[in-house]
């Protein structure tokens, strides 16, 4: 993980966290001596981010949502930390294919504060590199950013590949980016090649079972 995330983090870089849950990316870019600002709206995550991470200068924590407005807005929250989401559309298609099996539920919702890239970017800087993996809620985040950064990654799950393009339009109207994709967590690119938004888009049309995993983008030299 090291390895295929230091193409996008050097010594010094800094980085947004969205959805960072318990930190399993954020001690990664943490070890890459990265800056760190870690995103996470669900009180139990960020407690653990907390204990986990306080004692890293580098490493700040903001336990709040990111959408395309400031606010607040509903989180449904599920027993499975990961798969806890601000997307209804997205929780009603993943349980309608039952991606996570038979037995998940949504207990509880709860009101959380929202804010947005743009303001993050006001606050910190532009991030050299920023990863999104909000269980649906992706291209609400992307919206509320209106200014070109170095490279993104977002997570997309097939049930779901709309918001996904959406995405992907989002970004080519405030940059000029490629794009490449992997595969579940396999840190290994399925390109060859970085390709434009038309290419992106046209391999996600083509799943058809059950496919997940993260959309990379990157600004062209």
């Amino acid at each position: 993980m090291l390895d295929f995330y230091a193409q996008f983090i050097k010594k010094g870089a800094l980085v947004f966290d969205v959805g960072a849950n318990i930190g399993n990316r954020t001690e990664t870019f943490l070890n890459l001596e990265a800056t760190v600002v870690a995103i996470e709206p669900q009180p139990y995550c960020a407690g653990i981010l907390t204990q986990k991470f306080a004692h890293n200068k580098n490493f700040i924590i903001i336990q709040k949502a990111l959408g395309n407005c400031a606010g607040q807005s509903k989180m449904w929250l599920n027993s499975a930390h990961v798969i806890s989401s601000l997307s209804e559309e997205w929780i009603r298609r993943t349980t309608a294919t039952q991606r996570f099996g038979t037995g998940q539920q949504y207990h509880t919702c709860c009101n959380v504060e929202v804010t947005t890239l743009d303001n993050l970017i006001h606050q910190f800087g532009k991030p050299d590199f920023c990863k999104i993996d909000v269980e649906g809620f992706e291209f609400e985040v992307l919206q509320g950013l209106s200014q070109s950064i170095k490279a993104v990654s977002f997570e997309f799950t097939r049930e779901y590949c709309e918001a996904s393009e959406n995405c992907i339009s989002h970004l080519v109207t405030i940059g000029s980016y490629r794009f490449n994709y992997s595969s579940g967590e396999s840190m290994r690119f399925k390109l060859q090649n970085w390709v434009d938004a038309r290419e992106i888009c046209s391999h996600l049309k083509s799943f058809s079972g059950l496919e997940w995993g993260d959309i990379y983008a990157r600004l062209e030299d």
